[in-house]
This record gives structure tokens, C-alpha cells and sequence, in this order.
């Protein structure tokens, strides 16, 4: 298994996969796609901005209804806990796969778990330099995944936008 992180002079950065090409984010965006979920999903365990440094940009703070699929109905087989960063999907292409997978995290109490089946309030980070205010309005759903598997659905109840400057 050979990771490989490359750095263009026009800010992009390319992360491959034993060759392949499987993230691209544009720094002086701040987002990133993913073309491999298989590969992103399975082998990566840290987004490329970690959300408690200085440098982080703003956060877009979601309040959201989550729900984390059953074990027996295809979820995960244990639950998760406050800091989890998995993929937020809005929205699907026509054969399935979906658009793009946005970066945040969800936010709850330090002593709490969420256990597959259970439902609860919860708070997601987004990034604010992605594109995802289309998607930020009180009752939208959304889909939780790991690479490609779905382990959960949200749904907004509040948004607290960043302040401009």
C-alpha cells in the first residue's frame, strides 16, 4: 500500500492510492472532492483539515435530528461518539453514487454514545469554505455514510451560519 501527497503550484493538493488518484482538494477554496470513496473511505482516517486547529476556517453549526441506522438493517455494528468525522451526503446522481461527500463533524456530549438504531440532537461542523449553503435550510435530510455505506440520516432543526467579517 503506497500513499503519496503531492502539492501543485496552483494550491491543489492530489493524494493517490498506490497510483491512483483518489482526493483533490483546492486549498485557496478550502474544499475537496474524492474519487475513489472505496479507497478514501478505507484507508484514510483523518480529513485533510482537522477541525480544532487555529487554522481551521469558520463553521458552519448545524443542530440536527440524527439517526443512525440498525445494526440489522446494514448499519454499523457499534455506535459512535462525539468528534465523529464520516461523509455527509445531500444528494445522489442518477445511477446511485453520490455528488459529493462534505466534510463535518458531529458534536455531542463527551460521555454519550449513539448506538446503532437510536436517534438524537446533535450538532454538525461544516466547513464553511465548501459548497454547502445550498443545502443549509430547517428540514433538509441528509445521508451519513462510511465510504460508500449509508450508517445514518440527519435531518436540520437549526443552522447558526458564520459571522461575516
Amino acid at each position: 500500500m503506497i500513499i503519496r501527497k503531492e502539492i501543485k503550484d496552483d494550491n491543489e493538493l492530489y493524494l493517490f492510492f498506490n497510483g491512483k488518484l483518489i482526493y483533490k482538494r483546492w486549498l485557496n477554496l478550502g474544499y475537496g472532492k474524492v474519487f475513489d470513496i472505496h479507497a478514501f473511505g478505507k484507508y484514510t482516517d483523518y480529513s485533510i483539515t482537522d477541525f480544532d486547529l487555529d487554522e481551521t476556517p469558520e463553521l458552519i453549526h448545524v443542530k440536527a435530528k440524527l439517526k443512525i441506522i440498525s445494526t440489522e438493517n446494514g448499519g454499523r455494528k457499534t455506535g459512535i461518539k462525539s468528534g465523529y468525522r464520516p461523509n455527509h451526503v445531500f444528494e445522489y446522481q442518477s445511477n446511485g453514487q453520490f455528488k459529493y461527500a462534505y466534510m463535518g463533524d458531529i458534536q455531542f456530549d463527551q460521555n454519550e454514545w449513539i448506538m446503532p438504531g437510536e436517534t438524537k440532537e446533535v450538532l454538525v461542523r461544516f466547513l464553511s469554505r465548501q459548497p454547502i449553503d445550498e443545502y443549509m435550510d430547517i428540514g433538509r435530510k441528509w445521508w451519513i455514510h462510511e465510504g460508500p455505506n449509508k450508517i445514518g440520516e440527519a435531518e436540520i432543526t437549526g443552522i447558526e451560519l458564520p459571522k461575516s467579517e
